[in-house]
C-alpha cells in the first residue's frame, strides 16, 4: 500500500514537472507547519519579522523587538530563528544578534527561555516564542540566568542594573565589556 502512495506521488511530481515549470520542491512537514505558523502570526506592535534570505527561505528569519516598557524601553533587539525540518517536534534555534546586558541572554547571544529547551512541546509555535522573548525584556528573570553577573546586579541592586542597561543600550561599557548602541 505504501509503495502505491509513493508511486502516485512520483507520478504527480512528474506531471507537475512536465508542464514546463520549474521542478516542484516537496515541503517537509516542518516547513508546512512553519508556513501555517507564520501565516497566523499575531505579533505585538513592537515586533517586526523579516526574511533576510527572501520569502523562499522561511526556515531562517529574524524578529526585531522594541520593548515599550521596562528596563529595555527604547532599545531594538534582533533575534535569528533557525527552524529545522523536524519542527514542531524540535524547538527552533534562537539567538540574539544584538549584544545586550541581560540576565537571560549571554554575550554570545544564547537565550535562556524555558520553552526553547526543556519545556518545548509541539503545540507551541513561533508566536509563543516571540511572546516569550518580549516577556524576557519586560520581566528579566534573575533566577535562571545565562549572564550571572547581570542577574546578581538585578537581584541585589535594581537601580544599578537600570544604569547598566542604559549604559549598554547607549553604546557604552559595562564591567569592561563594550556594547554597541541599540537605541
Amino acid at each position: 500500500m505504501i509503495n502505491l502512495f509513493k508511486i502516485k506521488g512520483q507520478r504527480k511530481e512528474e506531471a507537475a514537472n512536465s508542464n514546463g515549470g520549474p521542478p516542484v520542491k516537496k515541503q517537509s512537514p516542518g516547513e508546512l507547519r512553519l508556513h501555517k505558523d507564520i501565516a497566523e502570526l499575531n505579533l505585538p506592535k513592537t515586533t517586526k519579522i523579516s526574511f533576510p534570505n527572501g520569502k523562499d527561505d522561511l526556515m531562517n528569519f529574524e524578529a526585531t523587538l522594541r520593548p515599550d516598557e521596562g528596563y529595555y524601553l527604547g532599545g531594538a533587539f534582533t533575534f535569528t530563528f533557525h527552524v529545522s525540518a523536524s519542527y514542531p517536534h524540535e524547538a527552533p534555534k534562537v539567538k540574539c544578534k544584538t549584544k545586550v546586558y541581560h540576565p537571560n541572554i549571554d554575550l554570545e547571544g544564547n537565550v535562556c527561555l524555558n520553552i526553547l529547551r526543556e519545556d518545548w512541546k509541539p503545540v507551541l509555535n513561533i508566536n509563543t516564542i516571540i511572546y516569550g522573548l518580549n516577556l524576557l525584556f519586560s520581566q528579566p528573570n534573575d533566577e535562571d540566568p545565562l549572564n550571572h553577573e547581570a542577574a546578581a546586579v538585578l537581584r541585589d541592586n535594581p537601580t544599578k542594573f537600570q544604569r547598566n542597561v542604559q549604559m549598554a543600550m547607549s553604546g557604552g561599557y559595562v564591567d569592561n565589556t563594550h556594547f554597541p548602541r541599540c537605541k
